[in-house]
C-alpha cells in the first residue's frame, strides 16, 4: 500500500457550500510567526548538554562527555523526525514527552527542567509573533469575527499560550487547539472540526489561514472551510507533500487577510 504523501489528493467534489464567515482560524509556525531556517540538531544538542550537566559555553569538556551528549541529541532528533513522519503519513499526533521517551529520556529526569529551559532559550528568537498579528486580529474582532489558532506541534498548550502572552496577543484569541493535545494532526478532518467546535462555529462558516497546501488548504477545504494560503515559507523538500489543490485566496502579507474576509462577507 502506498504512503499517503506519495499520492496527490484533491478536495472532495462534494465539498460543502460555504456559509457566512463567522471565524478565522490560523496556523502558527510560518503563518503567525515568520519562517526561519533552523539547525534542528542544535536544539537537541543544547538540551542534551544540560541533561549531562555540561555548561554550554564551556570549552573544557571531556570528549567522552560531549560525545555522549551528542549521541543523545542524535537519538532525540531521530525520534522527533519519526514523529513528524507519522504526522504526515498517518496524521498521528505526538507530544514532546512522547519524543523524549522514544529517545530513552525520562521527562521527569532531575535535569529535565533545566534542559527544557535551555531548549526554549534556543527557540526564543524563532517564535516571535508577526507584528501584523495584533492589528489583524483586532480588525477581525471589530468586525464581529472570532479568532482561533490550530497548530501541528509537539509543544504544550501552556508553552504556546506563553508565547502569545509574551507577544501581547493572547487576549485576542477566542479558542486555540494544538495537535499535541488531540490524537490527530492536520490535515485530518478531526483537527479542523475540533477547532471549529472550540469556537462554536460550523466549518462552513470558518476560514483557515496557513502556509502549507497539504495541511492548511487540502484539509480545511475537505470539511467545508474557506482557505487563505500565505506562501512565504521556505518549507524543506522532505516536508513538502505534492497535492493538486487551489486555495480560495492567496495573500503575500497578513495585512491583506481582513480585506479578503470582508470581501467574502459582502457576497450575497
Amino acid at each position: 500500500m502506498s504512503r499517503e504523501e506519495d499520492t496527490p489528493r484533491r478536495p472532495s467534489p462534494g465539498r460543502p457550500e460555504p456559509g457566512p464567515v463567522e471565524a478565522v482560524i490560523f496556523d502558527w509556525g510560518g503563518t503567525l510567526t515568520p519562517w526561519h531556517s533552523i539547525d534542528l540538531g542544535e536544539q537537541w544538542r543544547v538540551f542534551a548538554r544540560e541533561i549531562h550537566g555540561i555548561p554550554f559555553a564551556s570549552e573544557d569538556v571531556p570528549h567522552a562527555d560531549l560525545e555522549r551528549a551528542h549521541e543523545l541529541a542524535d537519538r532525540i532528533l531521530a525520534a522527533e523526525d519519526e514523529a513528524w513522519q507519522r504526522s504526515r503519513s498517518d496524521h498521528a499526533s505526538a507530544h514532546l514527552d512522547d519524543v523524549l521517551r522514544a529517545a530513552g529520556i525520562d521527562p521527569w529526569h532531575d535535569r529535565h527542567h533545566l534542559a527544557l529551559a535551555a531548549y526554549r532559550r534556543f527557540w526564543e528568537p524563532h517564535t516571535a509573533t508577526d507584528p501584523q498579528v495584533r492589528p489583524l486580529w483586532e480588525g477581525l474582532r471589530a468586525h464581529g469575527l472570532k479568532v482561533g489558532v490550530l497548530s501541528n506541534t509537539i509543544w504544550s498548550r501552556e508553552y504556546h499560550r506563553g508565547i502569545f502572552e509574551r507577544d501581547g496577543v493572547l487576549d485576542l484569541i477566542d479558542a486555540d487547539v494544538y495537535s499535541s493535545e488531540i490524537r490527530v494532526t492536520k490535515p485530518h478532518a478531526l483537527a479542523f472540526e475540533t477547532a471549529c467546535r472550540a469556537l462554536d462555529v460550523a466549518p462552513t462558516s470558518a476560514v483557515y489561514v496557513g502556509d502549507r497546501l497539504f495541511e492548511d488548504v487540502l484539509g480545511p477545504q475537505e470539511v467545508g472551510m474557506r482557505t487563505i494560503w500565505v506562501p512565504h515559507s521556505e518549507i524543506p523538500l522532505d516536508q513538502q507533500i505534492a497535492v493538486e489543490v487551489e486555495p480560495d485566496a492567496t495573500v503575500q502579507d497578513l495585512g491583506e487577510i481582513l480585506g479578503v474576509v470582508e470581501g467574502w462577507r459582502a457576497q450575497p
